[in-house]
């Protein structure tokens, strides 16, 4: 039996946490908090990376040998070097809500099938290494892909179109003029 939401209730849910984090917070983005974790961990091993300062008013300033990190005016590297912000948050939030929506009634997938998908297995055999390494190296391009977009999915297509924003239609109609033909190609229809 399949338990899920379907994608009309799940459409709706998701339409209405994009719409009250917009209004009640900012927009929903994620790539640039891993960059956030991985300057963290690199200002601990190098403290001189990220800086905090005492302007001449008095006001705290942050600053960072890296210019990515320097970008708004130190927000990165004021975030880098506490990461108890609210996007920080959110990823973690992120992996307990796919938790518990798993315990609350999500589909329930047979551990052979949660390890090497039937489609996957259709196409690109049962080999658990190449599954892993497929995973990592798509992972790997689409975070290097947000990173080069200034943006992930989230953040450009999900919000961005969500307040008709150019560069998210543009980012969709990217990801959609790529996604769709590697899918032919990998997962070619037997």
């Amino acid at each position: 039996m399949n338990n899920s939401w379907g994608w009309l209730k799940s459409g709706l849910i998701l339409g209405t946490v994009f719409l009250l984090a917009v209004a009640l917070v900012k927009p929903i983005g994620v790539s640039t908090q891993y960059v956030i974790a991985d300057c963290f961990i690199f200002c601990k091993l190098n403290p001189d990376l990220a800086k905090e300062t005492i302007d001449a008013e008095g006001n705290k300033t942050y600053s960072s040998s890296n210019a990515y990190l320097n970008k708004s005016n130190g927000k990165y590297a004021k975030n880098s070097l506490n990461i108890s912000n609210y996007g920080f948050v959110f990823v973690i939030a992120m992996f307990l809500g796919g938790f518990v929506a798993s315990k609350l009634g999500g589909p329930k997938v047979e551990k052979e099938e949660a390890w090497i998908p039937h489609v996957w297995r259709e196409n690109l055999g049962s080999s658990w290494t190449k599954r892993m390494v497929g995973a990592f190296a798509s992972g790997f391009f689409i975070l290097v892909g947000s990173r080069l977009a200034g943006g992930c999915t989230s953040g450009h297509m999900m919000s961005g179109m969500m307040q008709t924003s150019l560069s998210g239609y543009l980012f969709a109609a990217g990801v959609f003029a790529i996604a769709v033909p590697v899918a032919i190609i990998v997962f070619k229809k037997k």
